[in-house]
């Protein structure tokens, strides 16, 4: 018998399907029902193929409030009606994937604590509800924090480029295949949601920061990952910049700094983020790398949920990366 059980709202998309494959192999949490709205009573693996052979589980219309832990892998602004709509025991634990909650929001009396462990491990710990952070919002910031901890951050450059599966399963003009294929193109340029809580996260650490946060979101032709490169003025020198990323991620079980050059392959169906640092004629470069769909969501929920239960950190998610 596994010691806690989990649940997950809205389980036929990408987040949702990221989610159950990482608990149905998870150690320590039973996956004890999936819900979706579309989907109830048809077999998970009529959605998630994949997992024919794996289990028989069916979707399900209902919730089990015994449960020690739900994950909403809902769209963004249908997390909160949710919560609003149903009703979830005080004492069932809260992880949300969309971005209703990441700004200090609360409904029916619940708070969430933001999940970036990195940052907010100790008051993950201690939450009941945590607010999961953004896709590209977790790559920018791991590639950033260690300076605003040093009080270092200045006006900040950042590219992002991003798999198809950041768009959500949904099919739009451009996630086709036909159109993302041999392409690419910029979208939210200067404007993407994410900046938000980007900077609050940023001025938690180093208050005076004022500095401009200009992101530049790219669509990518591959289906998952990331890709960030953020620069700014820094006089620091890499030998110096090095040992102060080394320092603060001493003892971070996912996030790892690089001397060597590092690329996507390393961090796609895993939960790490790799940091590489360059530096130009008086500019700081930091590179950071995640898979979207695992540290920059489903598995950085389950790997809050292991904070939030009090399991060791890693549980359930020793991944191996698809190399080549």
């Amino acid at each position: 018998m596994k010691r806690f059980r989990a649940g997950i709202i809205g389980g036929a998309g990408y987040g949702g399907g990221e989610a159950i494959r990482l608990l149905l192999n998870h150690p320590d949490v039973e996956l004890a029902f999936v819900h979706s709205r579309s989907n109830a009573g048809n077999p998970l693996h009529a959605v998630h193929a994949d997992l024919l052979g794996d289990t028989d589980m069916l979707f399900t219309s209902g919730i089990d409030n015994s449960v020690n832990v739900i994950f909403l892998c809902l769209g963004h602004g249908e997390a909160k009606k949710f919560l609003e709509t149903n009703d979830i025991a005080d004492s069932v634990h809260i992880i949300d994937l969309s971005q209703d909650f990441r700004l200090g929001e609360t409904v029916k009396g619940r708070e969430f604590v933001y999940g970036l462990p990195e940052v907010n491990r100790s008051a993950i710990k201690k939450a009941s509800n945590v607010a999961n952070p953004g896709c590209f919002a977790t790559a920018i910031q791991l590639g950033l924090l260690p300076l605003a901890k040093a009080g270092l951050l200045t006006e900040v450059h950042t590219t992002g480029i991003t798999g198809s599966t950041g768009a959500g399963q949904s099919l739009s003009a451009t996630s086709h295949f036909t159109w993302r294929a041999n392409n690419i193109s910029t979208y939210k340029v200067l404007t993407h949601q994410h900046l938000k809580e980007i900077r609050r996260t940023l001025q938690g650490l180093q208050p005076a920061f004022s500095g401009a946060l200009n992101f530049v979101p790219v669509r990518g032709d591959y289906p998952r990952g990331i890709w960030i490169t953020s620069y700014l003025n820094c006089d620091l020198s890499l030998e110096e910049a090095y040992d102060l990323y080394t320092s603060y991620y001493e003892g971070d079980p996912f996030t790892h700094v690089s001397r060597k050059q590092i690329d996507l392959k390393q961090v796609v169906n895993t939960n790490k983020v790799l940091i590489q640092l360059e530096k130009a004629e008086g500019k700081l470069v930091i590179h950071s790398i995640e898979d979207n769909l695992v540290k920059g969501a489903s598995g950085q929920a389950v790997q809050n949920m292991n904070l939030l239960l009090g399991l060791e950190e890693t549980a359930g998610l020793k991944l191996k990366s698809i190399v080549f």
